[in-house]
């Protein structure tokens, strides 16, 4: 959920990369901030509660200069967001930054304690830094061999990077169940929980896994297992334009992302259709592999789960197969039971998700079928997964999930129609009109965007409301969930998504004339005429109702509601693309008339690498 950089090579200014590599991860951790660099032999630290800005203000004018270097942007786990927990911790040579959760640092601070170091902090990661310098002095080892000999006796999740004046010349990296990668140029090295942070500098990339030692120096790096046996990981060339993570005029990555729906949307379909013969086609999946599921288990946390259940939506009633959306963070902690016949599909967009990964190694334990849905290559789901498809979104900086979401919505409607395919629900012509509708996305998505404006001058009308409610039905059900999970993540106003005929067991005794209630209803099959019947109840309790849909809407009963949001036609299982985008911007246009943060909300982190 942190974020770390590290740098080493010839360049003059190192400082400069770290805080370009960290205002490129702000959106992972922004309670402090701190860089620790090399200079002349010594760690010259520097550390700053809250955003990057007060770090950048601080090391103004500072003529800071050396290599190696490594900085950090903190997510608060363990102890308060203030300088003393900022990153990097430091003790005697070693300084240390550090992504994820030490489960056995209590134990390890009662024997360091009695060996007479103070901690300072409230923090688990202290123990690190103090640990490796233990080791490094007592023990007589080698800056690299103490490192690893921390890490055997470590438990949990992390990433970490470690610079040391015992060893002036090179960054030493370990993770476990956290993301890092390395990033290779002419003469220097690069180091970063994400790709993003790197980019600018380099394409070409190193996946650390699990287990993995990354020693950097200027002039390349070793990477070897946790008792120095060398290992050998391949390099990728990662194809994402340095220059779609910028903001590019736009006022918040948030809107920025949202404008970039359709081309997201259309870079996940490209290649993957035959539109003559109705097929769609995955690199990797063959018709023969999956003719024997019976069963299918999507997995994912937040936005992700809402791709799920949409998802099930989509494969049930275009392939026949039984499908279940379950929350990750649950999934692992029951008895779920798995064979041979049952897929599990993992959905993240990180593919680092710690929950969203844990359970995808538990269903493989079980002995289900794995695939993939993520938005980065070789990330751990990625890696771990018997199949993997990509989302094809590009870089999402923006906490709350936008691009990122469609893409997963349009892979399900893409697999549904694979997955019909090979159980011969969807024949030729079938998957021909199917498949229409899928090219068709993009251009509905450009044409609900030019509504904008109407949301949000809505938007000013209703940013005073304290609680809001969002309904829906069948397919838009998820899409409600999103939208009132949307409106909490970047508003902080409390916001609910049910399914529709849930009001009446127990919710509608929240409505009133002080709550909205959004209506997610496009007009289809028998969901359209049940809904219609939850709007009337809503009306006699006197809720404010806010209603999309597409058509003209032009029924008696709209002339009693208070707002509505009018979407092109499209059908119904491409609805739940095209509705969740208003939805989008109701949040993002409330939160700019409240001015909370939006790319970085509260409490929030983009890629959630902890349980």
């Amino acid at each position: 959920m942190c974020g770390i950089v590290g740098y080493i090579g010839d360049r003059k200014k190192t400082v400069h990369v770290l805080m370009d590599g960290l205002s490129r991860l702000e959106y992972r951790g922004y309670d402090s901030s701190g860089i620790a660099v090399m200079q002349d032999g010594i760690s010259k630290v520097f550390k700053s509660k809250g955003k990057l800005n007060n770090l950048k203000n601080k090391l103004k004018g500072n003529s800071l200069s050396g290599s190696p270097g490594i900085g950090h942007t903190r997510w608060a786990t363990h102890g308060r967001a203030n300088k003393k927990n900022a990153h990097p911790h430091v003790s005697g040579s070693v300084s240390v930054v550090h992504n994820g959760i030490i489960e056995n640092y209590n134990e390890l601070k009662t024997e360091l304690i009695k060996k007479g170091y103070d901690f300072y902090s409230e923090t688990d990661t202290e123990v690190v830094a103090h640990l490796i310098e233990d080791l490094s002095r007592d023990n007589n080892l080698s800056f690299e061999d103490a490192v690893r000999n921390a890490f055997k006796r470590v438990e949990g999740s992390y990433a970490v990077a470690v610079i040391s004046e015992r060893a002036p010349d090179k960054i030493v990296a370990i993770r476990k169940f956290s993301p890092l990668v390395i990033a290779l140029g002419k003469n220097e090295s690069f180091l970063a929980s994400d790709v993003q942070a790197v980019l600018p500098y380099s394409d070409e990339i190193i996946f650390l896994e699990d287990g993995d030692v990354a020693i950097l120096g200027k002039n390349g790096f070793r990477i070897t297992d946790l008792d120095g046996n060398e290992v050998a990981r391949n390099i990728s060339k990662i194809n994402w334009d340095p220059v779609a993570i910028e903001k590019c005029g736009y006022r918040h990555f948030m809107l920025k992302e949202i404008h970039e729906q359709s081309r997201a949307v259309l870079d996940t379909i490209r290649g993957r259709i035959h539109e003559q013969t109705g097929d769609v086609i995955f690199e990797g999946l063959e018709h023969d592999v999956f003719k024997n599921i019976k069963r299918i288990i999507a997995l994912g946390c937040g936005t992700s789960y809402h791709a799920c259940l949409t998802g099930k939506y989509m494969i049930e009633n275009l392939s026949n197969i039984h499908v279940e959306a379950d929350l990750s963070s649950e999934f692992r902690y029951r008895e779920p039971v798995l064979d041979q016949n049952t897929l599990a599909i993992a959905v993240s967009q990180s593919g680092e998700t710690a929950d969203t990964s844990e359970a995808l190694l538990e269903a493989r334990r079980r002995g289900a079928k794995t695939l993939a849905i993520t938005n980065v290559e070789r990330s751990k789901i990625a890696r771990e997964s018997n199949f993997v498809i990509y989302t094809c979104a590009g870089p999402e900086i923006g906490v709350a999930s936008t691009k990122a979401f469609t893409t997963q919505l349009m892979v399900m409607y893409l697999l549904a129609i694979f997955l019909g395919r090979v159980t011969k629900k969807i024949n030729e012509r079938d998957g021909r009109y199917f498949i229409k509708e899928a090219l068709a996305v993009p251009q509905l998505i450009e044409r609900t965007l030019k509504i904008e404006g109407e949301i949000q001058e809505l938007a000013k009308g209703f940013h005073g409301y304290s609680n809001f409610l969002y309904l829906g039905r069948g397919p838009s059900y998820p899409i409600a969930l999103e939208g009132a999970l949307k409106l909490k993540e970047i508003t902080y106003i409390h916001a609910e998504g049910f399914a529709a005929g849930e009001m009446k067991h127990g919710p509608i005794a929240l409505v009133d004339e002080n709550v909205p209630v959004v209506f997610i209803a496009p007009r289809y099959g028998i969901f359209y005429k049940k809904i219609l019947g939850n709007l009337e109840e809503i009306r006699a309790r006197k809720g404010k109702v806010i209603f999309l849909t597409n058509g003209e809407g032009k029924e008696e009963i709209f002339k009693h509601v208070d707002r509505i949001i009018t979407i092109p036609e499209c059908s119904a299982y491409i609805s739940s693309i095209i509705s969740v985008i208003p939805l989008q911007l109701l949040a993002y246009y409330i939160a700019t008339y409240k001015g909370t943060d939006i790319d970085q909300p509260r409490n929030l982190a983009k890629v959630v690498t902890v349980e």
